[in-house]
This record gives C-alpha cells, sequence and structure tokens, in this order.
C-alpha cells in the first residue's frame, strides 16, 4: 500500500528541517582551510541569486509582462548585474584584497566618507535581506502546512455574489516561526564561514534538484495536465503570450478590473530586481579565500551568467506552458507543474530562501566588522575584531536587525528598501570602476582586462535608472540616508589616506589646470593673491611657535569668501644633510598650525646658510606656473631698536629688494599683535593713502578686507596726495570716476603736502610726531659720521652692511622730512581708522639700510595698525566686464 501524496509532503518538509538540526551537529568540526572559487564564490553567490522571487513571482511576472517584455526584463536587470561583476572584477584584481567585500573596494578607490556610507548602507541591505528570505520561507512552509499554524486567521472572499470564508496566514505565526529559524540560522553563523560551507550543500543541492523538477515538468506537462490551463508547451500559448497584458489587480497580485494596483514596467522591474542581487556574497567573504583575484572574478561571473541564463530560459518555457490567466492566477505554478508532485518545489523554495538567508547573516557580520577595524567611526569599535576571528559581536547585532524586520513581517515594505540598498552599492562598484580607468594612474594594473570605463559609466546608469523606475521616494530616501552617513563620517570619522580615485584625480585636475593657466600673465579679471608668508623672520617667538598667531588671521583676510591659497615659509639656518630632519619636524608643527587656524594653506621650511640666502632661495622658485606666490607678506619688525637687533636693517632692505627684482608685491604688517580675529568686529574706516601707483592692489585689499565679518562694518577713505599748487578738485573727480569704474564704493579726499624746499617752522613742534623726528634725525646724523669716520680711518669708501653706499646728507633730511608729514597726515586724519594702507616707498638706492629703517620707524610712529603695501609691474584690477 503506497502513502498518501500529503504525507509524502509532510515527510518531505520535516526531512527538509530535520536536515538542519543534523547539520548543525555536523558543522561544529572546525576546519581551518580557506575557501576557493566554488564553495567560496560561486556557491554563495548562486544561493543569494535564486530565490524566492522565481519561484513564487517569476511565472506571474511573465503572465502580466508577456515573454517579449520578460526578456527585456531579464536582459536589463541581467545587464546590470553584469556590468557591476566586470567592474567588481577588475578593482578586485587590482591588488591584495581585505576583509569586507564591496565596502573595501568603494572605500579604497572613493574614499572613506563615500565607502563608509555605502558599506553602512550595503550591510543594512543584507540584514533586511535576511529578514525577506526568513519569511519567504517561513510563509511557504505555513502556506504549504496551514495545520503548523499556531494562530488562525480567517477572511472572507467576495466572488460575485457568492462569499465563503478562507484561511489566511496569521502575522503572529509569520514572527514566531521567524525569529525561531532566525536564531537556528545564526547559531549556524556564529560556528564560522568554515563551518558555513559545510551547511551550504544541504541548502544547495536540494534547490538544483528542484529546479531539474519544474524543467521536467515542463517538458512532461499536457493539455489540462495537472491542472485546467496547463497546455504543455505549445506554439499558440508562446503566441498568445507574447505581448503584455498590463492590468489592475488586488493586492494577492489577483486579475481584478475594480483593484487599486496598477502594473506596468516600471512596476515589474521593482518586483523582479531582487531576483538578481546577490553578486555581491562571495566578494563579502573575501577575507576567507585563498584567491581573491581568481575567484571573485570568475565565481560571481560564472554565478551570474548560471542565473540569468537560467531566468531567460525559463521565460521561454512558463511563457509557453500555460494560458495567461493561469499564469496570473496561479502564484505557484513551478509547484504546480513540477514532476513527481509540488512537494518538491515547497522544500526548494524554503531551502532556496534559507540559503539566500544564511549567505545574509553571514556576509553582514563580515562587512560591519571591516568597516569598523578600519577604525574610521569611533563608535563601530565595539564591533571590531581581530585578524582571523569571528565577528560575534556584529552577527548579533545583525541578529537583532533582522528579528526586528521579522517581527513587522511586511514583505511589500521590506522589499523596495533592500533593493535600494543593493542597487546603491552596485552603483558605488561602478563609479569606482570608472574613475579608476579614467585616471588611469599608475598603481592601476588589474589582473582582470576585461573592462572600460564607458561599461562601468554604463552600469552605474542603469543602477540609477532602476532606483528611480522602482520607485523614486524610496530612492530619495537612501540616497538621503547616504547622505548623511556621508555628512556624519566627514564630521566624525577619523581621516583616512586610503589613495583613493578622488585624490588622483584631483592630482590629474590640478596638472591640467596648471598647463591650461600656462606661463603668461593672469588676466586682472583672473588674479587672485597668492600669500607668501614669511613666518618667523626676525627669530623672537618661543620655539613651540611655529608662526605669529594673527598671521593666518591676517592672510585670511587676503582672500575673497576662503578662496585662495596661502603658503607658509620658514627658513633654518645651517647645513641641510644635518638639518633635514628638523625641518620635516617643523614643517609638520606648521602645517598643524595652519589646519588649526583654518587656513587654506601649505607649509614649507627651507634650510639655508642664513635667511638672506633662504628668502632668496624661494623668492625664486616657490611655487609652479602661474600659481606661484604673487605678494609676500612679513611683520614689520618693531622689535630691531628695542632688542639692538643691528642685522635686522639689512635683512630687511634685502627682502624688498628682492621682491622688487623677483616682481612680488610687498605687504609689511605693523601692528600685527592687535590685528582682529574673525569674531572681533571693527568700526571706523578703512583708509587708503594711495601716493604711488601700485597697479591697484591696495584698492583690492581693501575690498577684500570689507568681505570678512570683522570689518564689514567699516567704510573706505582714499586719501590722495597733491602738491599746493595742484587742481586738487581736478584730481578728486579723476579719483571718483576711477572708483566708480573699478565697482568701488569709497569716499575721496585730496590733501596737500609742503614742497621739498619749506623746512619745518617752529609752530610744527606742536606735532606730537616732531620728537620722534628729531629724534630719528639724530640718529642717522650719528650714523652718518660713524661710518665716514671708519671710511676716513681705514681709507676706503663708504661702507654700510659690507656695500658701499653713497651718503647725501641733504637727501635723508628730505626723506625723513616728507615721511614725517606723511606721518602727521595719517594721525591729522586717521586716528580713528580701523586699518591705514599706505604706500611702501622703495629703499634708495645705494642707500644705508640703517636710514632707510629710520623712514620706517618715523612712517609708522604711533599709527597702532598699518598696512604699508607695494605692488608689482602689472595690474590687478581692471575697468572692462
Amino acid at each position: 500500500m503506497f502513502p498518501s501524496p500529503m504525507g509524502i509532503q509532510r515527510k518531505l518538509y520535516f526531512t527538509a528541517f530535520s536536515c538542519c538540526s543534523m547539520f548543525c551537529a555536523y558543522i561544529m568540526q572546525p576546519s581551518d582551510v580557506k575557501m576557493g572559487t566554488i564553495m567560496g564564490v560561486f556557491v554563495p553567490c548562486f544561493q543569494s541569486i535564486l530565490g524566492i522571487i522565481y519561484y513564487i513571482r517569476f511565472s506571474w511576472i511573465i503572465g502580466m509582462g508577456g515573454i517579449g517584455e520578460s526578456l527585456l526584463l531579464v536582459s536589463f536587470c541581467g545587464l546590470c548585474t553584469f556590468l557591476t561583476t566586470l567592474s567588481l572584477s577588475a578593482i578586485a584584481t587590482n591588488g591584495a584584497m581585505k576583509g569586507g567585500g564591496p565596502y573595501y573596494l568603494i572605500g579604497r578607490a572613493l574614499g572613506p566618507e563615500v565607502g563608509v556610507s555605502i558599506g553602512l548602507c550595503f550591510f543594512l541591505g543584507n540584514a533586511v535581506a535576511g529578514a525577506l528570505y526568513v519569511l519567504g520561507a517561513v510563509e511557504t512552509f505555513l502556506k504549504a502546512l496551514p495545520s503548523a499554524g499556531i494562530f488562525t486567521e480567517t477572511t472572507t472572499k467576495v466572488n460575485g455574489t457568492i462569499s465563503e470564508p478562507i484561511q489566511s496566514i496569521s502575522t503572529h505565526d509569520l514572527q514566531i516561526y521567524g525569529i525561531v529559524v532566525t536564531i537556528i540560522l545564526c547559531i549556524i553563523v556564529f560556528g564560522g564561514v568554515k563551518m558555513i560551507n559545510r551547511v551550504a550543500p544541504a541548502f544547495l543541492v536540494p534547490v538544483l534538484f528542484s529546479v531539474f523538477c519544474i524543467f521536467i515538468g515542463v517538458l512532461l506537462a499536457k493539455k489540462d495536465d495537472p491542472e485546467p490551463g496547463v497546455t504543455g508547451l505549445s506554439l499558440e500559448s508562446f503566441k498568445n503570450n507574447w505581448s503584455s497584458d498590463y492590468q489592475n489587480t488586488n493586492n494577492a497580485g489577483i486579475p481584478d478590473a475594480e483593484g487599486k494596483v496598477h502594473w506596468n514596467f516600471n512596476a515589474l522591474v521593482g518586483l523582479f530586481f531582487p531576483a538578481v542581487t546577490g553578486i555581491m556574497a562571495g566578494s563579502n567573504r573575501s577575507a576567507s579565500l585563498k584567491d581573491t583575484q581568481r575567484s571573485i572574478p570568475i565565481g560571481t561571473l560564472a554565478a551570474t551568467l548560471a542565473t540569468t541564463g537560467l531566468y531567460l530560459v525559463s521565460v521561454f518555457l512558463f511563457g509557453a506552458v500555460a494560458t495567461r490567466d493561469k499564469l496570473l492566477t496561479d502564484r505557484l505554478l513551478t509547484a504546480t507543474i513540477a514532476w513527481p508532485f509540488p512537494a518538491i518545489i515547497h522544500v526548494g523554495i524554503i531551502l532556496s530562501t534559507l540559503g539566500a538567508a544564511l549567505q545574509s547573516l553571514t556576509g553582514a557580520p563580515r562587512l560591519l566588522a571591516a568597516i569598523a577595524n578600519d577604525d574610521i567611526l569611533p563608535v563601530l569599535n565595539y564591533f571590531r575584531v581581530a585578524d582571523g576571528s569571528e565577528p560575534h559581536i556584529a552577527t548579533l547585532f545583525t541578529a537583532i536587525i533582522c528579528m526586528g524586520c521579522v517581527i513587522i513581517g511586511n514583505l511589500d515594505l521590506i522589499t523596495p528598501t533592500v533593493t535600494m540598498f543593493f542597487l546603491l552599492c552596485y552603483s558605488g562598484v561602478n563609479l569606482s570602476c570608472f574613475l579608476l580607468d579614467l585616471l588611469d594612474a599608475p598603481s592601476w594594473r588589474p589582473r582582470w582586462k576585461f573592462h572600460h570605463w564607458s561599461l562601468s559609466l554604463l552600469g552605474a546608469s542603469i543602477c540609477v535608472v532602476i532606483m528611480f523606475l522602482i520607485s523614486w521616494s524610496f530612492t530619495v530616501v537612501s540616497l538621503a540616508l547616504a547622505s548623511l552617513i556621508y555628512y556624519y563620517v566627514s564630521i566624525k570619522g577619523k581621516a583616512g589616506d586610503w589613495g583613493d580615485g578622488f585624490k588622483s584625480a584631483y592630482f590629474q585636475l590640478a596638472l591640467r589646470s596648471l598647463r591650461s593657466l600656462g606661463a603668461n600673465q593672469v588676466h586682472p579679471k583672473n588674479w587672485y593673491p597668492i600669500p607668501l608668508v614669511f613666518c618667523r623672520p626676525w627669530g623672537k617667538l618661543p620655539e613651540n611657535v611655529p608662526c605669529h598667531p594673527k598671521l593666518a588671521d591676517f592672510a585670511n583676510c587676503m582672500k575673497k569668501k576662503g578662496r585662495g591659497m596661502s603658503i607658509f615659509v620658514n627658513i633654518l639656518d645651517g647645513d641641510y644633510h644635518e638639518c633635514a630632519e628638523d625641518a620635516k619636524a617643523a614643517c609638520k608643527q606648521l602645517d598643524t598650525y595652519i589646519n588649526y587656524k583654518n587656513c587654506e594653506g601649505v607649509a614649507e621650511i627651507v634650510v639655508a646658510p642664513n635667511m638672506t640666502e633662504g628668502f632668496r632661495g624661494i623668492v625664486q622658485t616657490m611655487g609652479l606656473g602661474n600659481l606661484k606666490p604673487n605678494i609676500v607678506v612679513m611683520r614689520y619688525p618693531e622689535i630691531w631698536r628695542r632688542e639692538n637687533l643691528k642685522e635686522i636693517p639689512a635683512r630687511f632692505v634685502g627682502i624688498i629688494n628682492d621682491c622688487i627684482v623677483a616682481n612680488k608685491a610687498v605687504v609689511i604688517v605693523k601692528g600685527l599683535d592687535e590685528w582682529p580675529n574673525e569674531y572681533q568686529r571693527q568700526y571706523g574706516s578703512i583708509d587708503l593713502y594711495w601716493i604711488v601707483r601700485d597697479g591697484g592692489l591696495m584698492l583690492l585689499l581693501s575690498q577684500l578686507l570689507l568681505t570678512k565679518e570683522s570689518f564689514e562694518s567699516c567704510k573706505i577713505q582714499v586719501f590722495c596726495i597733491a602738491e599746493e599748487d595742484s587742481d586738487a578738485e581736478g584730481l578728486k573727480a579723476d579719483v571718483k570716476k576711477f572708483l566708480y569704474d573699478l565697482r568701488m564704493q569709497a569716499e575721496v579726499i585730496v590733501i596737500t603736502i609742503k614742497s621739498w624746499d619749506v623746512q619745518p617752522e617752529g609752530g610744527s613742534q606742536q606735532d606730537e610726531s616732531l620728537e620722534a623726528f628729531t629724534a630719528a634725525q639724530q640718529r642717522v646724523a650719528g650714523y652718518l659720521a660713524e661710518i665716514k669716520t671708519a671710511a676716513k680711518k681705514e681709507g676706503t669708501p663708504l661702507m654700510a652692511d659690507g656695500k658701499p653706499v653713497v651718503v647725501d646728507e641733504q637727501q635723508a633730511e628730505k626723506f625723513l622730512y616728507t615721511t614725517l608729514k606723511l606721518n602727521s597726515t595719517i594721525l591729522r586724519y586717521s586716528r580713528m581708522a580701523a586699518v591705514v594702507l599706505v604706500s611702501l616707498p622703495p629703499p634708495p638706492v645705494s642707500h644705508p639700510a640703517y636710514c632707510y629703517m629710520e623712514y620706517m620707524d618715523l612712517l609708522v610712529e604711533n599709527v597702532p595698525r598699518l598696512l604699508m603695501v607695494r605692488g608689482y609691474r602689472r595690474d590687478v584690477v581692471t575697468l572692462f566686464t
């Protein structure tokens, strides 16, 4: 006496679940052998790709979209995964690969921020996908064996005028069985990857056998056998089912003219695409593979082509074996036509979904552990593991997420979320390969030769298109989540330099931009200040302070909205071979200071025998092409007389003369200690004493100061110096017209200075600058008498600072007096100014540096904050648009 079919079905179901228990005992035998291509990559990918969609949705998709559009659908989705596999293979064969799979590849190609954001989304996708597969297995089991349900729910189905009660699967049953299955799978996962390899065949072999039974059933099917609607392989059915028949359905997918669900090709893409995901299952185990550069390309591509070929063949077979009504109403057509009985398909569905869930619960914890091991986000340190260890904490966390989604118990809500996360990862892999292929850096030498940047770009574009085809709302949510993670990583994460593709792109872009700029002079409309900030020219800062604290604040004031680059330089006196390590340490310290001050710039330390030689080398060679520094910025040496630093005058004049010869502008800051930072708001005016033509640099600097919050409340006043008999009103009108054409708002004030022949009168002693003038006059006279005496004693020409000089006492007197009048004018008109800008007079030829320093000291006397500006032989502003 033969057993009944129902008895055989029950035995098969319970045998399937008992196999899991038997293998739980078997897997506890440890093994340290690493995996090869078949068990390490092909089997996980094949199990993850071939899942529940094929068994219970695929025939319905063919009935709704027709054979033609179903072939297009499979080809379109298969093309996406095929191109992604090519990109994955190229990146994976470009060097040794650690754990983390796609996260490791994306992070090393696009940077840690992009890698972590996409990696965490992919982790969530894998964790949620595990819940999706578990729910699919439990739902299939409960439909096949309704008596196994603990809770019963009865709904009423209305068909015309007849109403009949039907039983539906209880949500509580889904939750209870789902949690139990998840716990069993997690116990297997806790045994390690090598243990999982022992279980994988137990899930895979019955699945392959069930597919074989489906194909045999299709070949053996006849008209209305085994059920009405089955036609067997029929050309008529093939023709009738070729075109699409999109229509409304109810929530169960049954055609209903009054149904609320409308289907089209876009909706079918969203329904079918989860059936092709899973190509990353092998790369997720990269740390456990013998040879990643061989196994990942071959195994992943073989699984992708095998499953895509299976889907394409199934489209033809399913489309020709049944009527359209049968395709649309029988959700388990694969079980209906399977040989010898439907129970085999039920077991195949259960084991395929459990196998896919096992692969998801295996890959997700390892992905999370790989992200944590890179130490980018401190919050993930709990999931870090040592090399070769199992990520038990990450596995537990993944199980919690999976159980939470199982408790939700809604497949329709989970599926789009999983799909978006997978597509986001696939697009990241394609973009990584596109960037690396396009840049073609010397280090880009993948063993996998079948790749091209255009194919990777096409793959990324298809991923994005599919995301929007499925659901634009879920696409926006997934992109927003990835963006939030990216923003969080960029703020809270630790910096990691992995040599990513973006750095290579920046490098090549910089080289191309530099070549495009050429060596010709930059047009005034495109001129940007590139200050060369001389950090310690007078050597009176503490050793642990690499630069004056306010120099970076001033350098930022020379940029509009922070755009531009500053070069901070310092000179170490000594021999290069002896001071090379000291220079590296000083450069690192200076770079730390620049970053602390939030200044866009670079640090450079030069070792030279002395400061003069060092500065001459800097001013000649610093920079490339048109990206050379064009302004030298330094502090005025107010301490030289107080500290009796007699070498400073010659050094100061030498720097100015070197800048003039090298055609560099000069900005010397007096009162740097009182220079305001970004939080100290200034009031009053910015006064310009425009004495000589400087190409508009002084005007431009005043406008740049106004763009800063500390000076935005100030107004600009331009003082023009004229002789007494000059046409003051005409000069004022000309300057106003010039400023108007330059789009600069400023008040113009014309003042006069007495001619050279007029000497100071007794009444001028009331001027507060006269005392400083008298003292300077005495010091200059004493210095000149000293060098004359020394020259007479030695019988040599007049020498100062080791160079011959020509001394004209009357000329020195005129310089002093002119400087006195300018200082008096500044104190008279600009006592309340926030900052004063004045033209820097060039050092007279063959004039003692000491005398020039006396002129400068008199010019800056009693002026709290002063910028001495000297332009260079070109315009930096223009009248034209």
